[in-house]
């Protein structure tokens, strides 16, 4: 009886929660690299309510320092007519874990992440004052979004997250993240790099994980339960409960306009 409640809590700490779930409030938008195409670009400040809102751009994820006023100037929300763009960086805990620092989070009405890699966000912001007021943006109904490392961060099992490279998908002492999409794990680059099938051993170590493996300049739109695909190429869920097909696997993959019902995993059909 001890080693199954020691395994439910150790698998708790990376799920999250055993339904895979969006934010109540607020919506996610995660996208897989490559090019952001105009419409999911469209998408996310239509969902920030326009080029006017506070922004907060994090590039955190990237490995330089350079990251002021001349860095918001030339961002690419900034180039798109944002008006009011803050950039949020630290990689010291104790700062990010500051009343000073969160304070552009606390007016934000949307959070972009850049790429780079996904372990930089997670030693800098976990379980800090920081990661809790990024989850108040969504609380308060605003939009969080990501791009390759951006959108990874936002799953809540982190894969990819060693230092040592980013072959390696499961990485002890590097396997959380920020949890804005429960019970998930969020993979990148799918297509061009060949992916389709990385995230399988994530959901067989993680049964309660649905994996979402993203093609560049794809997207997915996360409003509570559900799920929608935007975009040039697929989203691929892997999903432990559902029986294998043919070839063995264990995932399905939904094209731009489809929509993933989270609570069943099932694909939502249009109406008649």
């Amino acid at each position: 009886m001890k080693v199954l409640i020691l395994t439910i809590l150790l698998l708790g700490s990376f799920t999250g929660f055993a339904q895979t779930t969006g934010p109540e409030n607020g919506a996610l938008v995660i996208i897989g690299g490559g090019r952001t195409t105009p419409e999911i670009v469209a998408k996310f400040l239509e969902l920030a309510g326009g080029k006017d809102v506070p922004f907060v751009v994090i590039p955190t994820a990237e490995p330089g320092e350079d990251w002021g006023a001349e860095y918001a100037a030339r961002h690419f929300l900034t180039r798109l007519g944002a008006r009011d763009v803050t950039v949020l960086h630290t990689r010291d805990r104790a700062t990010a874990d500051s009343a000073e620092f969160v304070a552009p989070l606390l007016r934000a009405r949307a959070v972009w992440f850049d790429g780079g890699r996904q372990w930089r966000l997670a030693d800098s912001y976990l379980h800090t004052r920081t990661e809790k007021e990024l989850h108040a943006v969504l609380a308060r109904g605003g939009v969080i979004g990501g791009s390759s490392a951006g959108a990874t961060i936002q799953g809540s099992y982190m894969v990819r997250g060693a230092p040592e490279g980013n072959l390696i998908m499961m990485a002890k002492g590097h396997e959380e993240g920020l949890g804005f999409l429960k019970a998930s794990a969020i993979d990148q680059h799918v297509n061009t790099r060949k992916r389709e099938d990385d995230l399988a051993p994530v959901v067989d170590a993680h049964p309660e994980v649905l994996g979402i493996g993203l093609d560049e300049s794809t997207a997915i739109i996360v409003q509570r339960q559900r799920c929608e695909v935007m975009g040039a190429g697929r989203a691929i869920f892997h999903d432990q409960r559902r029986a294998p097909d043919a070839d063995g696997r264990r995932w399905f993959a939904l094209k731009s306009g489809e929509v993933l019902d989270l609570t069943t995993r099932q694909k939502i059909e249009p109406s008649r």
